[in-house]
């Protein structure tokens, strides 16, 4: 088939859930072969993350409990976008600060992924920032974490043997490494 063809048009949609952070929809689309089916969406406005490293090769990473896993793990800051509009580099830059305190001269987009597009739309912008200032963490109430610093050689070995569980931060740190090592 072409690609053209491989399309689903969708009938009609029904919001099943509106939360602060997700959208679920239940769609009926018509399928290539004109039957038809169910999908279930999440909608999400999308989210930022970036992989801070320092002049000496260490990564900033954060150590934070993850309420759906029930186990604390090894990310990089992230966060979601304000708005719809809002610029994915202004909020890396705003969720690095907040998060860990640092601030970088030097920014560079590392590309964007799909974490889970079989059933959602999030799109997760990655950056690389060096030239790091240690500031003042600026927390939201709700948030609690750990800062640490560890070299990109130790997090490439904990990715690949599954000690880093989340995806951003995986494809975040091989990217980094593939750039920097």
């Amino acid at each position: 088939m072409k690609e053209d063809e491989l399309r689903e048009k969708k009938n009609v949609s029904e919001d099943i859930f509106k939360g602060k952070i997700l959208h679920v929809q239940l769609d009926m689309v018509e399928l290539p072969n004109g039957h038809i089916a169910h999908r279930e969406v999440v909608r999400h406005i999308g989210a930022v993350c970036v992989i801070p490293v320092t002049d000496d090769g260490k990564a900033v990473v954060e150590r934070q409990y993850r309420y759906p896993m029930d186990e604390v793990i090894t990310e990089i800051p992230a966060g979601k976008l304000d708005r719809e509009d809002e610029d994915p580099l202004e909020a890396a830059k705003r969720e690095l600060r907040e998060e860990t305190g640092y601030t970088a001269d030097e920014w560079r987009e590392l590309g964007m992924f799909y974490p889970a597009a079989a059933y959602c739309d999030e799109r997760i912008h990655m950056y690389l920032a060096r030239g790091l200032h240690r500031g003042e963490q600026e927390l939201d109430s709700d948030e609690f974490l750990n800062v640490e610093l560890v070299p990109i050689e130790t997090l490439v070995g904990e990715v690949m043997n599954g000690k880093i569980p989340d995806a951003k931060t995986q494809v975040a740190i091989l990217k980094a490494a593939k750039l920097l090592l």
